[in-house]
Parts: structure tokens; sequence; C-alpha cells
């Protein structure tokens, strides 16, 4: 079946038939949970046939009109529903590689202002592009990861996702709602691809949650983190994309005014800053050494 075919064959057993007055249970003799193909079809006031077809991926000349009466059906999200409309109209192939992601120097400059709150940049398939020193201390140290796992779901798949997150499940739901709203708009990425055959055969909760078809832009919530030097951060985390380029994404963390975790980030930023300085002593006295001689 295809991706169509298979996304909406999970929201239409999603529903509840009885919440449109259907019958549900022994008396109904239903074979699948949720909606008939022929029920769906009545409640979008298109005929059967032609909805079989749209399942089928067969309808690439299909209206807003027809895809907004099936999401309609459906109870889509707002962003369910822009993932359907790439499915079934899926822009035009691009046979060129897409160029690598740059960082504008005003962006990064504005991460290291950000001195109390961790704030790093999310590219393609949550490539981790930039960070600040407190995302480094709070997120994940990524002075020391290689490249290829400076990505947000390989660190929560594939590292200690378990273990730094309490709420583990709803973090990896998110990530997986991310990769697939991206999933859509770029179906033919073979970077994507191979991301998610490398989760896919390590991690048996994304293959779990990847099959769902949980749907999600990153957008703004609040997440509890793991930490081993301070304890439990609760976060609020804000999503800034970028209008020059909207596969960037700003991700910044606060705090709540008075709480502990205002408290342990202040902490967890003074020892940044500290080690900064540090390294700023050390990079000197090597310079010194180097000139001495």
């Amino acid at each position: 079946m295809s991706e169509l075919g298979e996304f909406l064959r999970t929201r239409r057993a999603a529903i509840r038939p009885e919440d449109y007055g259907l019958l549900s249970g022994p008396a109904a003799r239903r074979r699948v949970p949720g909606l008939r193909r022929e029920e769906l079809a009545l409640l979008a006031g298109i005929s059967i046939d032609y909805y079989v077809r749209l399942e089928q991926g067969r309808t690439r000349n299909v209206s807003d009109e027809v895809l907004e009466a099936v999401a309609d059906a459906l109870q889509l999200s707002p962003d369910e529903r822009v993932y359907l409309r790439n499915l079934a109209r899926p822009a035009p192939r691009k046979r060129h590689t897409p160029r690598p992601q740059r960082v504008r120097p005003g962006l990064r400059r504005l991460l290291e202002c950000a001195h109390d709150i961790p704030a790093l940049v999310l590219g393609r398939r949550m490539d981790v592009l930039a960070w600040n020193p407190l995302a480094r201390l709070v997120v994940a140290d990524f002075d020391r990861l290689p490249p290829k796992d400076r990505n947000i779901a390989r660190l929560v798949f594939l590292h200690d996702g378990p273990d730094r997150y309490p709420d583990f499940e709803a973090v990896a739901k998110e990530v997986v709602g991310v990769l697939r709203s991206y999933a859509g708009r770029h179906p033919d990425d073979p970077a994507m691809a191979t991301l998610i055959g490398e989760l896919s055969l390590s991690s048996v909760e994304f293959t779990r949650l990847w099959s769902g078809f949980t749907i999600r832009e990153k957008a703004h919530g609040s997440k509890v983190i793991r930490h081993p030097a301070v304890g439990e951060l609760t976060l609020d985390y804000e999503t800034l994309r970028l209008p020059d380029d909207p596969e960037q994404l700003l991700v910044t963390y606060t705090a709540a005014a008075g709480s502990a975790s205002e408290t342990s980030l202040r902490l967890l930023a003074g020892l940044g800053a500290a080690t900064t300085a540090m390294a700023g002593d050390h990079a000197a006295v090597r310079r010194s050494e180097e000139i001495s001689r």
C-alpha cells in the first residue's frame, strides 16, 4: 500500500464509528476498528470508487475541496491536513541534491549572546547545525559528538533518550511527528531515507511510532530533562522558523521565573561561562608559548 493509503488507513482506524452515529460493537460485525472505506466516502460526500483510488494514490489532480472533505471526516489536525495535501499532490521531483545548510553569522552571534538560555538551530531531518554553550550543557555535548550524531532523532532513539527524558514516549512521539512532516514535504530525500532506515533497524520504539503516522510540526511546548548534575529541569521551548530558510529552526529553552529549574539553569550557565573562560585562558597560554618559541 502507498504511504498515502497507509496514512488514510491509520486515520480511519482511529475514528470511533459511534462519534458519527454509526453502529459499533458486536452488532456491527466490524472486522477492523474505525471507519470503513464506504463510510468515510459517505461522510466526505464522494463516491467509494473515488475514495479507493485516493487511497491507492491514483488521483494526482484531487481538488482542495475533496481533500478538505476527507480531512474533516477524519478529524485531522492542521499539521495532518498539510501532510495529506503533500502526499496527495506531491511537488515535482527535483533531481538536484539539496545544498548544505549554512547558519548565518548573525544567527551564530545571536546564539552566543543568549548566555542564560539554551538555544540551538535545527536543520533538515532535525540535524543540529549550531548551538550555544548552555545548549551543550543541557541538551547534549554536541562538541564531542561526531557530526553524524548531531541529530535530535539519533540522540533520542539511539543514545540516552530513555534515561534523559522521564516522559520518553511524549518526546519520542514529537520527534517522529516532526520527521514525518519533513518526509511529507521531501519524499525523495535520500539522506532522510537513510536516517529512517538506521532508526528502524536499531530502535523498536521508533519503528512502532513511525508506523503510527504521527504528524507534527515542531512548535512550542514543555519538556522535562534529567540532568546528571542538577537533576530534573522543566523547560518550555519555542521554535522560530527562519524566513530566508524555512528548513532552519531556532529553538530556545526557558524556565518559569522563580522555579527550581530557573535556578538550575543559572548554575549551569555559570558553569558554562567558567568552562569557556578556562578554555580561553588555556588557549592564551598556548599562544604565548608558541610566540616565546
